[in-house]
């Protein structure tokens, strides 16, 4: 290398440092006065896109410092860096596991799951493995989320991600009923990256399989206030979301453009919205 590429290297070197040592720490936001609190402490707020940046998680973790979010939602490589970062805030931290298809081996989930834990989370949403569900091998599926649940010892929740989208309610309701009778904590709706997410109906329906011994959480699609509103009346303890600002705001969400997907059906045909308007990865992800 020459002496000049040395210093346009030396150069670059430093204005990426200084650039990170200026990404601010602590959560310094200016929260808009209509911010609903109570709401906001209903939120787990999510980033679990394939391309986020160490950045994007920062800016995650202090909205969700500023705003009282209950949670962050992150893929478990990040997991040690939001630890850090809200280290001095009551926000907790959640890590997903055999994300997004759940087919994952067993021994794979539970050591995720035990390096996620070590790394800080506080709870652990592992996806259930769907083709078994379907396939009717309910003893690999109770199997599979046992095994985590022996892998975290008690260090932190097990939430049981089970994509009700692509189940029968029967499907649903045996699922959920599992979940409760090997005491996992939760039971969440939609890893945001399948077909559609949270309903109402479906809501209902695992709030009877999960009685009070369950959590639920109501994930995948949800992008308004009066969404999460409906989701909260019909059951719901908790909501899993990208746009946790625009609800407690109740302003409409920036990833949309301002048109918010009403699962039409018609970028499946079209491979793509017709408005122009939605990222239909962002739109079915939380």
């Amino acid at each position: 290398m020459s002496a000049i590429e040395n210093v346009v290297a030396e150069e670059i070197a430093k204005a990426i440092s200084r650039h990170l040592a200026e990404i601010p720490s602590g959560g310094q936001r200016v929260i808009p006065a209509a911010c609903d609190r109570e709401l906001a402490g209903k939120i787990s707020y999510t980033l679990l896109k394939a391309d986020a940046t160490e950045e994007q998680i920062a800016e995650l973790c202090d909205d969700a410092a500023a705003y009282g979010f209950s949670t962050v939602c992150v893929n478990s490589a990040f997991v040690e860096a939001a630890a850090k970062r809200l280290r001095n805030t009551p926000v907790r931290i959640s890590s997903v596991v055999g994300f997004p298809l759940g087919a994952a081996g067993t021994q794979a989930k539970a050591a995720e799951a035990a390096e996620a834990v070590r790394n800080g989370a506080s709870e652990v949403e592992v996806v259930a493995h769907i083709g078994m569900i379907k396939s009717g091998n309910w003893r690999y599926y109770k199997n599979d989320i046992e095994e985590v649940m022996r892998a975290v010892a008690g260090r932190a929740k097990v939430h049981v991600i089970i994509e009700t989208s692509l189940l029968k309610d029967t499907e649903k309701f045996k699922a959920c009923m599992i979940c409760r009778l090997i005491g996992a904590d939760a039971v969440k709706t939609s890893t945001g990256f399948s077909s559609s997410g949270a309903t109402t109906a479906d809501i209902r329906l695992l709030r009877e399989a999960a009685g009070k011994d369950l959590e639920v959480i109501a994930s995948g699609g949800v992008r308004s206030q009066e969404e999460a509103r409906q989701l909260l009346q019909a059951g719901a303890d908790r909501i899993g979301t990208a746009n946790g600002i625009a609800i407690v705001t109740g302003m409409p969400s920036q990833d949309s453009g301002g048109h918010v997907c009403v699962d039409c059906g018609s970028c499946r045909q079209a491979g793509g919205c017709p408005t122009g308007r939605v990222d239909i990865i962002v739109a079915n992800n939380y």
